[in-house]
């Protein structure tokens, strides 16, 4: 029978702490649940008690705000202080030339932080939109925001999960967890409960958020909703990412403010000599001193700067990868050695078939990635292999693929 809610039960009484070194039946009994699931009014308890099965929305900083960061810099700071006195003294052509170059230096900047803001705020959408749940004895297709701890989840080829669950049931399972550990094949999943000390990408007992089936079928419990997801921890630390310092920036900050005291400092001297030695009018002495000030600053730094690190992005996010702050494409750049296992996350995610051999022949295949642009070279003859007027040489080539297109479920979205 569906299992109906509890009198008195508390938020924190519908988490589980570690599900996967749990039996299912221990976690069913943890959630106050079973395998026939919820009733109708015990998961809109559920769903009052936790909220909805959604990732909380980052409230996004203010655009006057992320503008005005990139005023935050030695050398622009001279220059507004110059600007300033330029208008003080009513001469508007260098202030407006100087205030121009200030705010296209900004005005790049902020264009592109509101690119990886939003590409950043997407994560949401790797969530699934609905799910197949067990609710009063019958199989019914509902929002995934709505689904609560305890309820009964089907899971079919294709689907997105759309919670983390304990499984109950698991038939020839595979999925695709490469969004959370960067595995490129699909992992094996089972009932079994595994160690405590597991890893996300050794948990086979469970199925995660966000992920999806890449083949077989299966039934779980759910034991994480929304931010207590691992996608959710996910974004909670991308949330958190602190402020970023790297080798340019820290070379750039020294850089400002060395020159800034030498200018200062001779400007200084000018402007003490033309006083004492020579008599000359203040207005004037201030001014030269200004030019001076303004003409040894280098004013286009801050944005060939700005500029070249935008076009490194731009680069990137031509290849999907979105990048938050400018100068983390310069310590990229700086990075001379790479040790690392996940390799589909070098190289996207796209395994691909770059080599046949069969009985009578191989075969090369060329194209890049998952594009469906390519061509399959048999050896020795140099043109691609293609429609039905070689299918009498090519006849192993020929079964061998149409075995492996009838043999699974997938396909290019």
């Amino acid at each position: 029978m569906p299992t109906a809610l509890t009198p008195g039960l508390a938020t924190e009484q519908l988490a589980v702490d570690r599900p996967h070194s749990m039996d299912a039946d221990a976690v069913a009994v943890a959630l106050d649940t079973s395998p026939a699931g919820l009733t109708s009014g015990a998961a809109a308890a559920r769903l009052a008690a936790v909220g909805p099965n959604e990732l909380p929305a980052v409230a996004p900083t203010p655009a006057i705000l992320r503008f005005l960061r990139h005023f935050d810099d030695t050398l622009i700071y001279v220059l507004l202080v110059s600007a300033l006195i330029k208008a003080i003294m009513a001469d508007w052509l260098d202030f407006s030339v100087i205030l121009a170059v200030t705010v296209i230096n900004a005005a790049v900047g902020y264009a592109q932080e509101g690119r990886a803001e939003k590409a950043l705020a997407d994560i949401r959408g790797m969530l699934s939109n609905e799910a197949s749940v067990y609710r009063d004895g019958a199989w019914s297709t509902i929002a995934a925001s709505g689904l609560v701890p305890g309820d009964v989840v089907r899971l079919m080829p294709g689907d997105k999960v759309p919670a983390d669950l304990r499984l109950l049931q698991a038939h020839e399972l595979r999925i695709d967890e490469s969004a959370l550990t960067g595995e490129s094949v699909p992992a094996s999943k089972g009932t079994r409960a595994v160690p405590a000390a597991s890893g996300v990408g050794d948990r086979a007992s469970m199925a995660f958020s966000g992920t999806i089936v890449a083949a077989g079928q299966a039934r779980g419990i759910v034991t994480g909703t929304g931010p207590r997801t691992e996608i959710g921890a996910i974004q909670g630390l991308v949330g958190e990412a602190g402020s970023l310092t790297t080798p340019l920036t820290r070379q750039l900050d020294q850089f400002g403010r060395l020159l800034t005291l030498v200018i200062l400092g001779m400007a200084a001297v000018m402007l003490a000599i033309g006083h004492f030695l020579h008599r000359w009018p203040l207005a004037d002495l201030i001014s030269a001193a200004i030019g001076f000030a303004v003409a040894a600053i280098p004013e286009g730094l801050p944005a060939l700067v700005t500029i070249t690190l935008a076009i490194g992005v731009q680069q990137m996010a031509r290849h999907n990868a979105i990048t938050r702050k400018l100068p983390s494409v310069e310590t990229l750049g700086s990075v001379t050695t790479v040790c690392s296992d996940k390799t589909g996350t070098l190289t996207q995610n796209e395994m691909t078939v770059r080599r046949i051999v069969t009985a009578d022949a191989g075969y090369t295949i060329t194209g890049l990635g998952y594009s469906p642009r390519g061509a399959i070279v048999r050896d020795g003859r140099g043109a691609p292999v293609e429609g039905t007027e070689q299918a009498g040489t090519d006849r192993q080539l020929t079964a061998l693929l149409t075995v492996g297109m009838l043999c699974n479920d997938a396909h290019i979205a």
